[in-house]
């Protein structure tokens, strides 16, 4: 053994994070990073689309984006991606990046022209792909 501590829990990996962001800010000032979230309700107040990402910069990373599955295929997945592209584009982001797994949105993306930059293979088992993709705006 090394003598390391294990500590597997989320307050670690938050204070982990928020060490990362105390260096990063001698470099860059933070503050100008935002939260970019867009939701979608049915008439009956459910939630049925989430988007939620944030832009800093240059950049809009688009991490979390789920449809109900009654929802697909209507639209309504394009229009939140356009809405969401559009705000970070007033932001001042020129790009766009996220991550989907081989089972998810590839296709989706490649119709609203994202291309694929990078392919981690065999993930996060064999036979599996994610691919990191990016769009300019």
């Amino acid at each position: 053994m090394t003598g390391f501590i294990v500590d597997n829990s989320s307050d670690f990996a938050d204070q982990a994070k928020q060490k990362i962001a105390e260096f990063n800010a001698l470099h860059w000032d933070a503050s100008k990073r935002q939260a970019l979230g867009l939701k979608q309700l049915n008439a009956q107040g459910e939630l049925v689309a989430m988007l939620a990402g944030r832009t800093f910069g240059n950049w809009f990373f688009l991490e979390s984006f789920w449809l109900m599955e009654s929802e697909r295929g209507k639209g309504l997945g394009s229009a939140m991606l356009i809405e969401a592209e559009a705000i970070a584009k007033n932001r001042g982001c020129r790009f766009v990046l996220l991550d989907t797994l081989d089972f998810q949105a590839q296709p989706f993306y490649l119709r609203h022209g994202y291309q694929v930059v990078w392919l981690q293979q065999d993930y996060p088992f064999a036979g599996g792909a994610k691919y990191f993709m990016t769009k300019p705006l």
